[in-house]
C-alpha cells in the first residue's frame, strides 16, 4: 500500500461494519466495466500515447489500483464473480457463454442487483450482458430476473460491430438498428435512465458494461481523427476505440455531476480480462503493460487489469494502492458500503475492501484463484502458482520481484511449492464440491472450442 493510502479520510473506517450505514446515507453505486481492456492501455497506467482524458482525470480524483485482477481471463466468468462475490467454478459460469448454451448465471446465486433492489435501490444494467446463452428467452434468467429494474443489453458482442449495432434489447423488446456507436449509445442510455427513468427518491445501482474494445472493433470518425499520427489503420482504429470508451465514461461522469450525484456515488471502473489478440497484427492491439501473455492466459496479462475507485469524501484523490484486489471483492465491498446483508451464509471468495481503502490490513480467508481452459493459477501473498488442472507441471513466481513472470522458482523453492500445491488441491476440491458440474462435460481442446475462440 502506498503511503498516500494511509492518509484516506478516517470516516471510511466507520463503514467497515454494514450496520453502521444509515438508510439516508447509503451511497449510489456505479460499476463501469470495459471489455478486453489491457493493463497498459490507459494514460493513467503508463501509456503516454493514450488519449484517455476522462479516465486519467478520474484516476486523479480517486484511487488507482496497481494489483487489480479480473476473476477470470475470459469475460462471462469474470462478470459472474462481480455480481456474486464467488469464483466462477463455484457460481457455475466457468467459461464464456456462446449463444444457446445451457451455461447461465443461476437465480440461486442471489446476485448483487437483487440484494440492492430488495434493500430499496433502483437498479439498471446497460451494455453487454453475457451471463446466459438463451438471451431474451424464457428458458434462462434475464437481467430483470437478477434484480435489474431497467435493462438494455446484448447477449455478447455488439453486432455486426460497434458501428450501428442491431442486436440490443431493452426490457425484453428488440431495439433495432442503433444510430450511434456502441459505447456512446450505452452511455446515453445510462444518462436517460439517470435523468428520466429512475426513482430519484431511491439510491441507485447502475452497471455500465461496454463492448469496447472487444472484437469486432469499429470506431467513430470523431475518435479516429484524434489518432491520425498512427499510420497503421487497424492500430489507429483500436486506439480510437479506447478513446471511444473513454468518452463514454466521461459522458457518464458528467451526468452524475448534472444530477448532483457525484459526491454521493461510489464508482468502480475495471475490465473483464486482459487484451485480445497478439498486440502486433490484426485488430487485437491491446497492451498488457509488460505483463506476460494476454486474454485466456493464467499469467498476469490475462487477468491483471486497470481498477480505479472514486468515492468523494471517502477516498482521497490521487492515491494508489498495491493491495491485491480481484473482481469477486466488488460484491462484499458494495454490501459493506451500503449496509446490505448477504442473503445466506454461502461461501464468498471476495472480501470487503473498505478497510484496505482506509489503509488497514484486510483478512482474505479465500486465496486468489483463477481457472480456465485446463489451466489454474493460485496466489498467496506475492507468490503465485501457474499449473495445469492435474497439478503436474507447476510453475512458481514471486510477483514482488518478477511481475512479468519470467523466472520460474519451482526448483529453487520446493518446500514452498509443495505447501502451496497441497492448499491449491484442497481449495479446488472444495469449489468443485459446491458448484454445478457443467464444466465436466466441456471439451476445452475440441474443434468447437477452437472455432469459437477464434470467432470470440
Amino acid at each position: 500500500m502506498k503511503t498516500a493510502c494511509f492518509e484516506l479520510i478516517a470516516l471510511l473506517a466507520c463503514l467497515v461494519a454494514p450496520a453502521a450505514v444509515a438508510a439516508d446515507a447509503r451511497p449510489n453505486i456505479v460499476l463501469f466495466l470495459a471489455d478486453d481492456l489491457g493493463y497498459g492501455e490507459l494514460g493513467c497506467y503508463g501509456n503516454t500515447a493514450a488519449i484517455t482524458p476522462n479516465l486519467d482525470r478520474f484516476a486523479g480524483e480517486g484511487l488507482r489500483l496497481t494489483d487489480c485482477h479480473s476473476a477470470s481471463s475470459v469475460c462471462s466468468p469474470s462478470r459472474s464473480s462481480l455480481l456474486t462475490g464467488r469464483t466462477p467454478f463455484r457460481n457455475g459460469v466457468f467459461t464464456w457463454i456462446p449463444e444457446k448454451s445451457p451455461i447461465h448465471l443461476r437465480t440461486s446465486e442471489i446476485a448483487l442487483p437483487r440484494l440492492l433492489k430488495d434493500a430499496g435501490y433502483d437498479t439498471c444494467h446497460v451494455g453487454k450482458w453475457h451471463l446466459n446463452g438463451m438471451f431474451n428467452a424464457p428458458d434462462q434468467p434475464q437481467p430483470n430476473d437478477h434484480g435489474y429494474d431497467w435493462w438494455l443489453a446484448t447477449q455478447n458482442n455488439a453486432a455486426p460491430s460497434h458501428a450501428f449495432p442491431k442486436n440490443f434489447v431493452r426490457n425484453g423488446q428488440a431495439v433495432g438498428t442503433v444510430d450511434d456507436y456502441s459505447a456512446p449509445f450505452v452511455a446515453q442510455e445510462a444518462t436517460t435512465w439517470l435523468k428520466t427513468k429512475r426513482d430519484p427518491a431511491k439510491p441507485f445501482f447502475l452497471a455500465v458494461w461496454t463492448h469496447e474494445p472487444h472484437y469486432p472493433i469499429a470506431s467513430a470518425e470523431r475518435y479516429e481523427k484524434l489518432h491520425t499520427t498512427i499510420a497503421d489503420q487497424e492500430e489507429r482504429t483500436y486506439r480510437a476505440n479506447v478513446t471511444q470508451l473513454d468518452d463514454a465514461f466521461g459522458t457518464l461522469m458528467k451526468t452524475l455531476d448534472e444530477i448532483g450525484a457525484t459526491d454521493s456515488t461510489l464508482v468502480f471502473f475495471t475490465s473483464d480480462n486482459g487484451p485480445e489478440g497478439d498486440g502486433v497484427k490484426g485488430p487485437g492491439r491491446g497492451l498488457t503493460g509488460g505483463l506476460r501473455e494476454r486474454k485466456r492466459s493464467m499469467y498476469e496479462g490475462g487477468h491483471r487489469v486497470p481498477g480505479i475507485v472514486r468515492w468523494p469524501g471517502r477516498i482521497q484523490p490521487g492515491t494508489e494502492s498495491d493491495v491485491p484486489v480481484i473482481g469477486s471483492d466488488f460484491f462484499p465491498t458494495v454490501l459493506a458500503a451500503t449496509g446490505v446483508e448477504p442473503r445466506d451464509g454461502r461461501p464468498l471468495d471476495g472480501v470487503n475492501l473498505l478497510p484496505a481503502l482506509a489503509g488497514a490490513e484486510i483478512d482474505r480467508p479465500e486465496p486468489l484463484y483463477w481457472r480456465w481452459g485446463g489451466r489454474v493459477a493460485y496466489r498467496e501473498g506475492e507468490w503465485k502458482i501457474v499449473t495445469d488442472e492435474a497439478f503436474e507441471r507447476p510453475e512458481l513466481y514471486n510477483l514482488a520481484t518478477d511481475r512479468a513472470e519470467a523466472h520460474d522458482l519451482a526448483a529453487a523453492e520446493p518446500e514452498r511449492l509443495a505447501g502451496m500445491l497441497d492448499r491449491l488441491r484442497s481449495h479446488t476440491a472444495e469449489i468443485e464440491a459446491e458448484g454445478p458440474d457443467w464444466w465436466r462435460a466441456h471439451d476445452w481442446n475440441g474443434p468447437k472450442r477452437r472455432k469459437a475462440a477464434a470467432a470470440h
